[in-house]
C-alpha cells in the first residue's frame, strides 16, 4: 500500500501538551469469522488511547507540531485472546511553510500475533517488558519519532532509536516473532539494527539532506530544492552499491517514491536524465512509477 491515510485532529486546545504522536490505530478484520466485533472495536479504542495519551519523550508539542500516523492492523487469525496478522505503518512529516505532510515511514510488519483480553489496561515500562501488544506499539511509536528527528537534523532520531533498540532486547525474551534476527529479513530487529548501524549511514543522510534542505526549501527555491533531492537520491547510489538488498532501501522508496514522481512532474523543469537511470537502478521495483516522470 503507497498511498498515505492522512488522519487530522478535530480538536486542538491553544496550550502545549506532552504527548507526541496523532495516531490513529485501525482494525480490519475482514478476513476473520467472528460474528462479534466489539473485542475488535474495544482493541481499537484502547491503543488509540494508549499510544496518544502517553508521553514518549520530555519535549512540549504543540497540538500542530504532532506527527500524524497511522497503523493499520489487518486481522489474519484471532481465537479467544489470541491474534495474528499484519501492521501496515505510515507516518508523515509537515514540510516547512506549507499545508503539505511528506510521507517519511510506510512498513508492512507481517510478524504480528499478541495476546489481548478485553479491556486489559495497556501500560509501557521503560524498564520492563509488559506484553509483545504493548512492545510493538512502543517499539513502532520511537521508530517514527527517530525517524521524524532525523528529517529535521542529521541522526537526530539516536535517542529515540536507542529507546527502541530497548524495546527490542526486552521483547526477546516473550518468545514472540519478529525481535530477533533469525526470524526473518524483513522485522522489527532488522529496522533497529540497520538504521543504528553505520554501515547503512547514506539512509539516514538522504533522509535528512531531502527533507531539511529539498522539501523544506521548495516555498523558497524549487530549483535548488530539487537539485538537493536528486543529491540525497545519488547519497543512497554508495548504500546500494554496498547492500544492494538493503532494508532501509526499501523502506525509503516504498515512502518516497510516489513523492518523488510528483516533485519532478511538475514545476521548472531540472535535468533528470541521470537520476532516473539511478533510480531504476537502485529502485527497480519502482520502475512503472520512474517511467512517469518526463
Amino acid at each position: 500500500m503507497h498511498k498515505f491515510l492522512l488522519f487530522f485532529a478535530l480538536i486542538y486546545g491553544n496550550t502545549s501538551v506532552a504527548q507526541e504522536l496523532n495516531a490513529q490505530f485501525i482494525v480490519n478484520a475482514n478476513l476473520v469469522n467472528q460474528t462479534n466485533q466489539q473485542i475488535f472495536e474495544t482493541l481499537e479504542r484502547s491503543v488509540n488511547e494508549f499510544i496518544n495519551s502517553q508521553s514518549w519523550t520530555e519535549q512540549e508539542y504543540l497540538p500542530e507540531e504532532k506527527i500524524q500516523c497511522s497503523f493499520i492492523f489487518n486481522l489474519t487469525s484471532y481465537d479467544s485472546s489470541r491474534f495474528e496478522g499484519t501492521l501496515q505503518v505510515q507516518s508523515l512529516r509537515t514540510i516547512f511553510k506549507s499545508n503539505y505532510d511528506s510521507p517519511v515511514l510506510n512498513f508492512m510488519d507481517r510478524d504480528i500475533s499478541f495476546t489481548y483480553l478485553e479491556f486489559q489496561p495497556l501500560f509501557y515500562a521503560p524498564a520492563s517488558y509488559q506484553s509483545n501488544l504493548v512492545s510493538i506499539l512502543s517499539f513502532y511509536a520511537f521508530f517514527i519519532l527517530g525517524i521524524n528527528a532525523d528529517t529535521l537534523s542529521l541522526k537526530g532520531g539516536d535517542l529515540y532509536f536507542d529507546q527502541a533498540q530497548r524495546i527490542v532486547n526486552l521483547s526477546q525474551q516473550g518468545g514472540a516473532i519478529g525481535w530477533k534476527q533469525n526470524d526473518g529479513n524483513r522485522n522489527r530487529f532488522w529496522l533497529i539494527d540497520t538504521i543504528r548501524s553505520n554501515t547503512f549511514r547514506e539512509y539516514r543522510e538522504a533522509l535528512h539532506t531531502y527533507h531539511r534542505i529539498g522539501m523544506d526549501l521548495m516555498s523558497e527555491d524549487i530549483n535548488k530544492a530539487k537539485k538537493n533531492i536528486i543529491n540525497s537520491i545519488f547519497a543512497l547510489e554508495k548504500l546500494f552499491d554496498r547492500r544492494p538488498n538493503s532494508l532501509l532501501l526499501q523502506l525509503f522508496f516504498d515512502a518516497k517514491s510516489n513523492e518523488i514522481v510528483n516533485v519532478f512532474s511538475g514545476g521548472p523543469e531540472i535535468d533528470f536524465d541521470a537520476t532516473s537511470k539511478l533510480l531504476k537502478k537502485i529502485a527497480p521495483f519502482y520502475v512503472p512509477q520512474w517511467k512517469q516522470i518526463k
